[in-house]
């Protein structure tokens, strides 16, 4: 059974409450909680929280009931893993085993089904010890991402033999994006971080791997929205 997972803090440095605002017409986490709840290959789900108004959404929804998350857990610092080792232990202590751990980032609203199919499809296929979504960088470490050296001067953060002179050129590079994980039960349980196993890249496009963390990024996500609202309308 596949179990489905979103992680959803009440504190926000970046935007207040903002896994609980209203996104065109519905909760912030509601983007992804539609789609678990939506996709025939989740057997269950479960929502990560420390807000009670968000868990009882959440349980009203079908979520399973594992309580609140410990307060060390709760921090903005806290680590994402540890959140989720908490999530699966507590989950299968009510529904037995899993076969693997569906993470949607509650901030990336863009993402579409096919994404998360994508990302499992990709698991089954591969068998890794996890998938970690990715878009292709903007900005390249071997080419355009420079660093001070010590003298104060500026030099290229990744420098290969001979220089690399295009973007083109240069090794292809990926942003980790916050948006859709797919993780090995038994990996997520032994590990202490994400990569000291296997962890292979399954690709999103940009437009669809925006994570908001700012009130400019809301109001970007507000707009794409809008916009594939209205293509959705014309089809």
């Amino acid at each position: 059974m596949i179990l489905g997972h979103i992680g959803a803090r009440k504190g926000s440095k970046g935007v207040p409450g903002k896994n609980f605002r209203m996104l065109y017409g519905k909760p912030l986490i509601d983007w992804s909680l539609d789609q678990l709840f939506a996709n025939p290959r989740v057997g269950a789900v479960v929502v990560s929280t420390d807000d009670e108004a968000i868990y009882d959404h959440a349980v009203k929804r079908g979520a399973l009931e594992i309580g609140l998350r410990p307060a060390e857990l709760a921090t903005d610092s806290a680590p994402k893993w540890g959140v989720w080792q908490h999530a699966l232990a507590a989950s299968e202590a009510l529904t037995g085993p899993v076969s693997a751990f569906l993470d949607l980032d509650c901030t990336s609203p863009l993402r579409l089904p096919e994404d998360i199919d994508g990302a499992l499809t990709l698991y089954e296929i591969e068998h890794p010890d996890m998938v970690m979504s990715v878009c292709e960088a903007r900005k390249n470490p071997y080419f355009n991402l420079v660093e001070l050296r010590p003298d104060g001067g500026l030099k290229v953060s990744k420098e290969l033999p001979g220089g690399v002179w295009s973007r083109q050129s240069a090794p292809k590079v990926w942003e980790h994006a916050a948006s859709t994980y797919v993780v090995n039960p038994d990996y997520l349980r032994r590990a202490t971080s994400i990569y000291e196993g296997r962890v292979i890249p399954y690709e999103i496009p940009p437009e669809r791997c925006v994570d908001i963390d700012t009130p400019f990024d809301f109001r970007l996500v507000e707009w794409l929205l809008s916009e594939r609202l209205k293509e959705a309308s014309h089809d």
